[in-house]
This record gives C-alpha cells, sequence and structure tokens, in this order.
C-alpha cells in the first residue's frame, strides 16, 4: 500500500510533559525553506509523500480566484479557511453563494455541527440539524461554486476529479510546486488531495505567501491577495483560541492546519516551515513550526514565548496545570 513515510525515516518534533515525566513523543519530519528557497533544515524524511489535507486549501483558494472570481479580504480568507462554523463564518459563506444566487444546498461538503462549542451548542439547543454550510470546509466549497457559475461549469459535480474547476486545482499546485502528485485520494469534504513531499508543499506554499501584487502574472497577483487576507483575517480562517488564528494574530504569520498532523507557516520574511506529525495528532503542530521559525532567525524567540500560552499546549491532572507540550525542535 501506497503511503507516507515511516517511523525509522521520523524524528522526534515534539514532547508532551506530566509532571516532569515524558510521557508521550511525536515524531515526524518537517523543512524550513529560507526565503530565497534554500533548505535551511530538515527533519526526518522530507521527500515522501504526504496528504496536505487542508494545507493544501491556500492552492484550492487560488485556483478559484483565477478562475474568474475576485477574492479580497474575509471572502479571500474564507475560501482557504478550516473554520469553527461561528455565524460570522456562516455569514461570509452565505456572502459567497449569495455572490452566484446559489443556496446553500449547493454545497457537497458533509453537513456538520460547528466544531466551535458555543456555535455548535446555541444550535442544539434550538433543536436545528448539522448542515453543510458550518462544516469546517464550507467557505473553501462556496469559492468553488462561484468559480464554476463564473464559467458556465456544472455545479452539481464540481467534486470530480475530471470536472473543469478539480483540474484548475491540480494545474495550480503543480506549477507551484513543481511536482507532480505521486496519489490522489478523497479528502474528508469530499474533494480531491493530492500526495506531495514535504519540499514540495513547502514550495508551493512559499511560493503564494511571498508573491507580489504587482506581478505581471495573474497566478501571483492572486496568491499574494490571499496571503494579504490570511495575515488580516485570522480568525476568518480558524476561529477564536484555534491555533492557527493565534499564530497569525500574535506571529504576523501565515499559518494553515491540515488534518492528520499537517502544518505549513510563513514568516513575514518568506522563512518556511513544513510540517507532518506521523501520528495525526495536531496538539504539538504550531508550537513546532514557529519554534523551527524563530530557530532560522525569523520569528523573535520571545514572540513565541508571549504566544506560546494561548495555544492550548497545557497538560492538566485534577483540573489543575501539571505539564505542557513542548517542541523539541
Amino acid at each position: 500500500m501506497a503511503g507516507t513515510f515511516s517511523a525509522s525515516d521520523a524524528a522526534e518534533l515534539a514532547v508532551v510533559e506530566r509532571g516532569g515525566f515524558a510521557e508521550s513523543r511525536h515524531i515526524g519530519s518537517a523543512i524550513v525553506l529560507a526565503p530565497d528557497g534554500e533548505v535551511l533544515r530538515a527533519l526526518g524524511d522530507v521527500r515522501a509523500p504526504v496528504l496536505p489535507r487542508s494545507s493544501m486549501k491556500p492552492f484550492q483558494a487560488v485556483a478559484s480566484m483565477t478562475s474568474g472570481v475576485t477574492l479580497r479580504g474575509e471572502d479571500a480568507a474564507i475560501a482557504t479557511a478550516s473554520h469553527t462554523g461561528t455565524p460570522r463564518h456562516v455569514a461570509l459563506v452565505r456572502g459567497l453563494l449569495a455572490r452566484a444566487s446559489l443556496p446553500a444546498s449547493a454545497l457537497r461538503c458533509p453537513a456538520e455541527f460547528p466544531t466551535d462549542r458555543e456555535s455548535r451548542d446555541q444550535l442544539m439547543r434550538q433543536g436545528l440539524r448539522a448542515e453543510a454550510i458550518t462544516m469546517n470546509c464550507s467557505g473553501k466549497h462556496a469559492a468553488m461554486l462561484l468559480a464554476c457559475h463564473a464559467n458556465d461549469w456544472p455545479l452539481d459535480d464540481y467534486l470530480d476529479l475530471e470536472h473543469p474547476m478539480q483540474k484548475r486545482v491540480l494545474d495550480v499546485l503543480e506549477r507551484l510546486t513543481g511536482e507532480r502528485p505521486s496519489a490522489t485520494v478523497i479528502d474528508g469534504c469530499g474533494a480531491p488531495v493530492h500526495a506531495l513531499s514535504l519540499t514540495g508543499l513547502a514550495r508551493g506554499i512559499q511560493k503564494i505567501t511571498t508573491s507580489s501584487t504587482s506581478s505581471p502574472f495573474a497566478l501571483f497577483r492572486e496568491a499574494a491577495a490571499l496571503t494579504e487576507a490570511v495575515r488580516a483575517n485570522g480568525w476568518a480562517v480558524a476561529g477564536p483560541g484555534r491555533p492557527d488564528t493565534v499564530a497569525i494574530e500574535r506571529l504576523g504569520v501565515f499559518s494553515k492546519f491540515g488534518a492528520e498532523g499537517v502544518q505549513v507557516m510563513t514568516a513575514p520574511d518568506g522563512t518556511t516551515v513544513a510540517l507532518k506529525m506521523l501520528d495525526g495528532s495536531p496538539r504539538a503542530l504550531a508550537i513546532v513550526a514557529a519554534r523551527l521559525l524563530a530557530g532560522a532567525g525569523a520569528l523573535e524567540g520571545s514572540a513565541v514565548d508571549a504566544a506560546e500560552p494561548d495555544l492550548g499546549l497545557e497538560v492538566l491532572g485534577g483540573g489543575a496545570v501539571v505539564g505542557r507540550i513542548r517542541a523539541t525542535v
């Protein structure tokens, strides 16, 4: 069976400490690219394929934005989001759909309750059901539908691998990463997700996040617009207290989590990290990425120290803090 790297090809990236005892260790692989694209650091196997999961959303958003759809500010941010389904997030998704007079039923992502506890509890108290629009990928899907509407592409099968929308995504992905995917499978939201190396993923994200709004090429102008939107609207990319939102707002980075332990992060100077936790755990992703950027001199260590308490890294015992999750890179 095809798959990603094995434990023997991984490195320790984080440890979980409880009362001074190392209770668990997270192993994986990570790569750090300098602003000029030079590999500054590689931990574990950074050439083996990984599934980027939602860390692929920036490429999917750019694909929609280069298909005749103008997205700026919050609209661009929600297109690349793994949002928590708050009313504010849902309003943005409804706004995207309204631009093409499309109902929420046009979304082909599965129905889910919001991951934001307050928003979920409110819906449940009202006796409402889970909906596609509150699923964390609904912004990406709404942007794809807008692109389909703008180009008179079919709406019902926009997730099909042979659909023009998905062909556009694949083209953007290959142009920005410089790689052909080694495998294609179906993501949790129903869209195709393509296997790439961490090296290719990092290079592609770096091209997006270092693009210029004055580029003569639409691909890079739209990539630059997306980057500006994410950094200015961290709340829309994830949600209150979520690591991506905290990292964007506190550290000024471009940050995008992916399910099963994937993270990409770019510092303001263009230094870029891509990493994969082999066990799929997300809990140490943001702090490992931030520490790798700090180690490369792209972030101030003191700034990472100040943001760390808001990343949900405490280990509890009897309701009290008795340890923490710590990056070991």
